[in-house]
């Protein structure tokens, strides 16, 4: 089992950075690929960035690679979501996910995190 708390997201005006956070917490979380994924009001929830065990390697969604960057405290089992230039279409409700890297499925989620940028 594994828990995730993220923290970090607000309100920003367009061209601003946030950044998200999210500790992840069981006696395996190290096992797991983590990930963030966003839900915008009226949409469906779409994948935004990953990154592997050794969080030497990770993916992003086109929309916004070059501008967000994902980082991974392997110590700590946090992972962290820096968003740059950000644009009023980042605003979402922002998901941090897990899964066992010998699954294809995200099954743990945290809470959800607000993330609003004005123009």
């Amino acid at each position: 089992q594994v828990q995730l708390v993220e923290s970090g997201g607000g309100l920003v005006q367009a061209g601003d950075s946030l950044r998200l956070s999210c500790a992840a917490s069981g006696r395996t979380a190290s096992n797991f690929i983590m990930g963030w994924f966003r839900q915008a009001p009226g949409k469906e929830r779409e994948f935004v960035a990953a990154i592997d065990l050794s969080g030497r390697n990770t993916n992003y969604a086109d929309s916004v690679q070059g501008r967000f960057v994902l980082s991974r405290n392997i110590a700590k089992n946090t992972i962290y979501l820096q968003m740059n230039s950000l644009k009023p279409e980042d605003t979402a409700v922002y998901y941090c996910a897990a899964r066992h890297f010998q699954t294809t499925e995200y099954n743990y989620w945290g809470q959800g995190t607000q993330v609003t940028v004005s123009s």
